[in-house]
């Protein structure tokens, strides 16, 4: 499956000639509002014009320093005025801002395809990063199934820097805008035509050319290997099962980061069925997969001097004659025995199989990602992340990680009483806690168990920033989002510096 088409996406130091959008910005100074990125001729030009300057045409309309204000002023090229905030930007300013900013672009366009430039002046390359970022980011829009082609708004964009590393930096953002939009277009892919098999064909696609390695395991190689919890989890659908594992392996390379992602490539609940209402955005509960799968081809293409594995089980959960039941007890790869208590709990059975495999290759850093429970999203909200550890020095990489990339997670607890829901009378553990309270946290401790004593550790549960069922805002598509490939590619590159 190809990535959805996005613009290209070049650098220059000055506007280019062909360009019909001018994306500048508005920011706050010494309590007065300036202009950010605006060349001289085109300052003189519009004023010639207009017989009124820039600034004051902008704030005629409404242009404000404030972030997420956009207006776009009539001529040629067309001028929009993005609000930035103040004048010391943060690279995530700067993305909301130019994805705001291409997004008005977008809805300007009409039948036409336009050239869009950047020109926030920026300098730094990880502010240049985050422009970029941005731009492809809010280009972004999942091509509907249709026997007409929907023409592409945003054709070009060139990023206006005259920084020496701007080049650089506008490729490795590229890289990672093309790796979220990857993300993006496998959770917006119908059910239909993306379950374990297709997605497993689609991993194998994606490394063609490049140095990754990929191997799948089908349903026989599971059944031999002994992964009892992704076998029980598939085994109700007509669509079996795999396990896919996707590496990067540099020569050089400093430690060893091992990824895990839920691949549900759609969840019924079940026997455990969930109400029709609650049923139908559930091909996006293979999200993690997606992220971990798109991050890992990401960091392989920008030669990050990481060992990156990722491990993604992938299954559908579906009700049937075959489907797994409400108090069986299943083995689990590696044998520890699970009572399951709820088939709508799915995600952390097939992930514990995945955690302990990963964990036979001894990786210096263990990372799952989910979008695992309802529990998290009440208690965060949709757009906040909830992280939980093996210890406060892993919770800090991570949260350093997501900082910097811009994607926002809260440090929630493990606390030691939790362990005790997943007590069982009839085998290790119980897959759900007996209480309905804390269930992010008896997940996260469930999971806990299967990542190895002494081994740090981290899970993410991206429930809620996942899937954006509102309005688009800043470089947030509706549906699909590619939440947490930026802070895996971040944390990557922060191993990589050692």
């Amino acid at each position: 499956m190809p990535v959805s088409e996005l613009p290209t996406i070049t650098s220059a130091t000055s506007v280019p000639s062909s360009t019909d959008v001018l994306v500048v910005g508005m920011a706050e100074a010494l309590g007065s509002s300036v202009l950010v990125g605006v060349p001289d001729d085109v300052d003189k030009a519009w004023s010639k014009r207009s017989g009124s300057p820039l600034m004051e045409a902008a704030q005629t309309l409404g242009a404000l320093p404030k972030p997420g204000t956009v207006v776009a002023l009539p001529g040629s090229p067309v001028v929009v005025v993005v609000g930035v905030g103040g004048v010391d930007v943060t690279p995530e300013q700067v993305r909301r801002a130019t994805g705001n900013a291409v997004r008005a672009a977008a809805r300007l366009a009409g039948d036409r395809s336009l050239s869009v430039a950047v020109s926030l002046e920026a300098v730094e390359p990880e502010v240049i990063r985050g422009v970029t970022e941005g731009a492809l980011l809010g280009a972004y829009s999942y091509a509907k199934a249709s026997a007409t082609k929907a023409a592409r708004p945003i054709g070009a964009v060139t990023i206006v820097s005259d920084a020496p590393a701007a080049a650089a930096a506008v490729a490795e953002g590229e890289t990672v805008a093309k790796a979220v939009c990857r993300a993006r277009d496998w959770v917006n892919t119908p059910a239909n035509a993306l379950y374990p098999e297709t997605f497993a064909d689609d991993v194998r696609d994606m490394a063609k050319g490049t140095r990754l390695d990929v191997e799948v395991l089908d349903e026989k190689a599971l059944a031999r290997g002994g992964y009892g919890g992704i076998l029980a989890v598939g085994g109700g659908s007509a669509r079996p099962p795999r396990l896919v594992r996707a590496t990067h392996n540099p020569r050089g390379a400093k430690a060893h980061l091992a990824l895990v992602g839920k691949g549900i490539t759609f969840d019924t609940g079940g026997l455990n069925l969930k109400p029709a209402d609650g049923m139908y955005t559930m091909k996006c509960d293979m999200g993690g997969a997606a992220a971990v799968l798109a991050a890992v081809a990401a960091i392989a293409e920008l030669k990050l001097k990481v060992k990156v594995t990722a491990w993604a089980p992938l299954a559908e959960n579906m009700p049937s004659g075959t489907a797994y039941r409400p108090s069986d007890v299943l083995t689990m790869y590696g044998g520890t025995t699970v009572e399951n208590a709820n088939s709508d709990a799915e995600g952390r059975i097939v992930m514990a199989d995945a955690l302990v495999r990963a964990g036979e290759d001894d990786p210096d850093l263990l990372v799952d990602v989910a979008t695992l429970t309802g529990a998290c999203l009440v208690a965060l909200g949709e757009r906040t992340a909830g992280l939980m550890a093996s210890d406060d020095a892993t919770a800090d990489l991570l949260l350093d990680a997501a900082e910097s990339s811009g994607e926002p997670f809260w440090h929630l607890p493990i606390p030691e009483e939790i362990k005790d829901n997943l007590s069982s009378d009839v085998a290790d553990l119980v897959s759900s806690g007996k209480s309905r309270y804390g269930g992010a946290l008896t997940a996260a401790a469930f999971l806990r168990e299967f990542a190895g004593e002494g081994r740090p550790w981290a899970h993410l549960d991206i429930a809620g920033p996942a899937w954006n069922g509102n309005a688009p805002r800043d470089y947030t598509p509706k549906y699909g989002t590619g939440f947490a490939v930026r802070t895996l590619v971040s944390l990557a590159r922060d191993l990589a510096r050692g």
